[in-house]
C-alpha cells in the first residue's frame, strides 16, 4: 500500500495526515441463477478467481475481466438489490470493433457499435448513433450487453486518458493487446510524420515511445 504525506493547518492542531490509496477492487453484482451467472461470465473468457460456499446459505464467486484492475462478484446472500439491478458497468477497451467482435465470437448478444447523439445516449436506446464515435475520438465509442439477469455493460473505447488520469510518469500497459493497439496508433501517426518530413525517421523506436507516453498521460501528442 503506498501513501502520501500531507501536511495540514487544521485547527485541530493535526500536523499531518496519511492520503491513503483506495483503489476499486470488486464490484457485487445482483444474479438470481448463481452457476448460470457462472458459465455466463467463465463464457466471455474471465478469470474464475473463487467459488467458495458455507453450506447453502452463502456463496461467493469472483471474475476478473483481462487486463482489468477491478473484479465482479456474485452469489448467494451477497446483496440485497435485485437481479439485474447493476447497469452501465463499463469495460474500457482500446479497440471497440475488436472486443466486439470477440464478444460475438463467444456467443454473446452485443449491440452494434454506437456513439452518442445525444448526451448520456450511452444508457438509453434513444439519441444513440449508428458507428464509432468520428474520428475514433477517446471515450466516444460504445458498445452494450447484458448478463442472464439483465445486469448491463458498456464497452467504451478508451485511447487516451483525459488529462490528469494517470501518472505522466509512469507508463503501463493492462494486456498484451493493449500495447499492440497503442503500437499501431503509434505507427500510424509516425507514418503521417514521415509523409510530412519527407524522409524515412531512423530514431522512429523513440519517436513510438514518446508518443504512446504522451498518449497515455493525455498530453499533447507529436507531430
Amino acid at each position: 500500500m503506498s501513501a502520501t504525506e500531507v501536511h495540514s493547518n487544521d485547527a485541530s492542531g493535526m500536523a499531518s495526515v496519511r492520503n491513503v490509496d483506495m483503489k476499486l477492487e470488486v464490484v457485487v453484482i445482483p444474479v438470481s441463477d448463481v452457476d448460470r451467472a457462472k458459465e455466463f461470465y467463465g463464457s466471455l473468457g474471465w478469470r474464475l478467481d473463487a467459488d467458495v460456499a458455507a453450506g447453502d446459505d452463502f456463496r461467493l464467486i469472483q471474475f476478473t475481466p483481462p487486463g482489468a484492475g477491478c473484479s465482479v462478484q456474485f452469489g448467494t446472500n451477497l446483496t440485497s438489490a435485485a437481479p439485474g439491478a447493476a447497469q452501465g458497468l463499463y469495460l474500457a477497451v482500446s479497440d471497440i470493433e475488436a472486443a466486439r467482435d470477440e464478444l460475438v465470437a463467444r456467443g454473446v448478444k452485443v449491440s452494434e457499435v454506437f456513439h452518442e447523439g445525444t448526451l448520456g445516449a450511452r444508457f438509453h436506446d434513444a439519441g444513440r448513433v449508428a458507428g464509432p464515435s468520428p474520428d475514433h475520438s477517446s471515450y466516444g465509442s460504445f458498445a452494450s450487453f447484458s448478463d442472464p439477469d439483465g445486469n448491463g455493460w458498456l464497452l467504451q473505447e478508451v485511447t487516451t486518458r483525459l488529462p490528469g488520469r494517470t501518472d505522466p510518469a509512469t507508463t503501463s500497459f493492462a494486456s498484451a493487446s493493449d500495447l499492440a493497439g497503442a503500437l499501431r496508433r503509434a505507427s500510424a501517426a509516425h507514418g503521417e510524420h514521415e509523409k510530412r518530413t519527407g524522409e524515412a525517421d531512423p530514431n522512429w523506436p523513440d519517436w513510438y515511445a514518446d508518443y504512446m507516453v504522451r498518449e497515455q498521460a493525455g498530453g499533447e501528442l507529436p507531430t
